[in-house]
């Protein structure tokens, strides 16, 4: 399985650096003088380390196999790959380990499936497809944060999920079938009330 470490961004520079988007929570490792990263497309790697240096909250690095800007250029849009089956850290999971998974309410209820884990700037969150209760479908992004998904059971092959109102795309079905509920209450009330008829 290979799984992305980084997309390569604009050139930094002259001398053949690149901006990365990280993909992964361990750049020091990943991205260590040294290590060979296959491409996705695999025609521009692999690609070897140099430097890496973290500036301005975003990550640059430098190839053996790049030494200008032009070719740095070039590399735009290319991901930088690894193989790895599992991850062997506790409370990490790659996204190819939650895609499938059943998501589901602490009481048990199926919302729907994990998609994917997408890589947003505050924090990671599930791309989760769910099952509304008209049969029909939405897709949420749902907090990949202990407060909301306290439970990951792999093995099981579910999560927990403990949403703040309004968070699923459900919430919302709930409370427009709440509001004409309401209003279908309030319109009973005005036919059977004794209403007065105005004079004139």
């Amino acid at each position: 399985m290979q799984l992305t470490v980084a997309r390569v961004g604009k050139a930094h520079g002259l001398k053949g650096e690149v901006a990365l988007d990280l993909r992964t929570d361990d750049p020091e490792t990943r991205l260590a003088i040294g290590e060979r990263l296959e491409t996705v497309p695999a025609a521009a790697g692999p690609l070897t380390v140099t430097r890496a240096r973290e500036h301005q909250g975003r990550w640059l690095v430098t190839f053996a196999e790049v030494a200008d800007r032009n070719t740095a250029e070039e590399l735009r849009g290319t991901e930088l790959v690894v193989e790895a089956d599992v991850s062997d850290e506790e409370d990490a999971w790659y996204p190819h380990e939650l895609a499938g998974l059943r998501a589901e309410l602490a009481d048990g209820t199926v919302v729907g499936t994990v998609i994917t884990l997408e890589y947003q700037p505050a924090h990671e969150a599930l791309l989760i497809e769910e099952t509304l209760p008209d049969g029909g479908k939405a897709r949420t992004l749902v907090p990949f944060v202990m407060a909301i998904v306290p439970v990951v059971d792999v093995p099981g092959g579910r999560v927990v999920l403990t949403p703040p109102g309004g968070l699923l795309a459900r919430d919302a079905d709930a409370a427009i079938v709440a509001r004409a509920d309401d209003a279908d209450a309030d319109a009973d009330a005005v036919d059977g009330a004794d209403v007065d008829r105005e004079d004139g």
